[in-house]
C-alpha cells in the first residue's frame, strides 16, 4: 500500500468515526437519563454526560462493522460502562458500603409495603438479622459515606434555585471569626469609654447605655443641654478616632489643622486604649457594654 493510499484509508476511518459520534450524540443523553435514576440527586448529570460522551468516542474507535453488531447496541454498552466507571472512581466509599446501603433500602421498602407504615428500627434490625446497635453502626457508616456538593441544587423549581449551602446555612449563627471581631471591638469601646474625661464618660454612659435624656444629664451635671450635646459630640469623636487607631487607620487631612498638643493627646489616648488590657483578655470577654457589671465599672472609674 502506497503512502497516498494509507493516508486515504486513515482519512476515511477518521471521517467514519466522526460521523458515528455526531450521529449518536443523542444516545448519550438517552442513556444518562436511564442510569441517572439509580444515582443520588447530588451526582451531577453533566458529569455523567461527559463520561458518556467519552464512552461514545471510545465505542466509535473500536467499532467493527464486520462483526454484525449494530453500532447503537455496541455503543450503548460502552457509554453505560463509562458512566458507571466514572461514578465509581469519584465515589470514595467502598462497594461493600454501597451494597449494604441498597440492601438496607430494599429491606425498609419491603417492610413498609408489608406493614403499611414506616417500620420501626427493631423490625428492620430483625429482618436483617442484626442487633439494634449493629444497625445503628451500619447507618452511621452509610451516613459518613455520603458526599454532597454545596452548590448542588436541592429544588427542581425553575423560579427558585436553592443550593445545598442555602438550606444548611444557619443565618442566625455567628461565624467564630466574626464573634472574635465583635468581642474585640466591644472591648476596645469599653476601654475607650473608661479612658474618657469623667464628664464625657458620664454623658456617653448615661445617654447611650442608660437611656437618659440630655435634659436629665444637664441637670445631673449642672450644665446646659447644649453643653451636654457638645460633650457628647467631642466624646464620640474621641472614641471614633481612638478605636480606628487600633485597626491601623491613619490620620486624615483634618489632623493637619490641629496643634501639636492636640495631635499628641489623641495619640496618647489611642495608645492607652491599646495598652489597657492584653489581647487575649479582650477577645475572651464576651460581656456586652450594657451588662450591669460593665456599667458599674464605667460609672466607678
Amino acid at each position: 500500500m502506497t503512502t497516498v493510499q494509507a493516508n486515504t484509508v486513515h482519512t476515511n476511518e477518521a471521517e467514519s468515526i466522526t460521523r458515528l459520534i455526531e450521529d449518536n450524540l443523542e444516545l448519550v443523553n438517552h442513556i444518562v437519563f436511564q442510569v441517572a435514576i439509580h444515582f443520588p440527586r447530588h451526582v451531577d448529570r453533566d458529569d455523567l454526560a461527559r463520561a458518556g460522551a467519552l464512552g461514545l468516542v471510545e465505542a466509535a474507535k473500536r467499532f467493527d462493522d464486520a462483526k454484525g453488531v449494530p453500532f447503537q447496541r455496541f455503543a450503548a454498552q460502552r457509554i453505560r460502562g463509562a458512566i458507571i466507571d466514572a461514578v465509581r472512581a469519584a465515589d470514595w466509599a467502598p462497594r461493600s458500603v454501597r451494597s449494604l446501603s441498597r440492601k438496607l433500602e430494599a429491606t425498609e421498602q419491603r417492610l413498609a409495603s408489608h406493614l403499611g407504615r414506616v417500620p420501626h428500627i427493631s423490625e428492620v434490625a430483625e429482618e436483617l438479622g442484626l442487633s439494634r446497635d449493629e444497625l445503628h453502626r451500619l447507618r452511621d457508616r452509610l451516613f459518613r459515606s455520603v458526599i454532597l456538593a454545596f452548590d448542588h441544587l436541592v429544588t427542581d423549581s425553575p423560579d427558585e434555585e436553592l443550593t445545598l449551602v442555602d438550606v444548611i446555612e444557619d443565618v442566625h449563627s455567628i461565624e467564630p471569626c466574626h464573634e472574635l471581631e465583635k468581642r474585640e471591638l466591644h472591648a476596645y469601646l469599653r476601654d475607650a469609654i473608661a479612658l474618657l474625661p469623667e464628664r464625657q464618660r458620664l454623658v456617653i454612659v448615661g445617654y447611650f447605655l442608660q437611656d437618659r435624656t440630655s435634659q436629665d444629664l444637664a441637670r445631673f451635671l449642672g450644665v446646659t443641654e447644649s453643653r451636654v450635646s457638645q460633650m457628647r459630640t467631642e466624646a464620640l469623636e474621641a472614641l471614633k478616632r481612638g478605636i480606628e487607631a487600633q485597626y491601623g487607620a491613619g490620620a486624615d487631612e483634618q489632623d493637619d489643622e490641629l496643634s501639636g498638643r492636640q495631635v499628641k493627646r489623641r495619640a496618647q489616648f489611642a495608645d492607652a486604649i491599646g495598652e489597657r488590657q492584653h489581647w487575649k483578655d479582650r477577645v475572651g470577654d464576651a460581656e456586652t457594654l450594657d451588662s450591669h457589671r460593665v456599667l458599674r465599672e464605667l460609672l466607678a472609674v
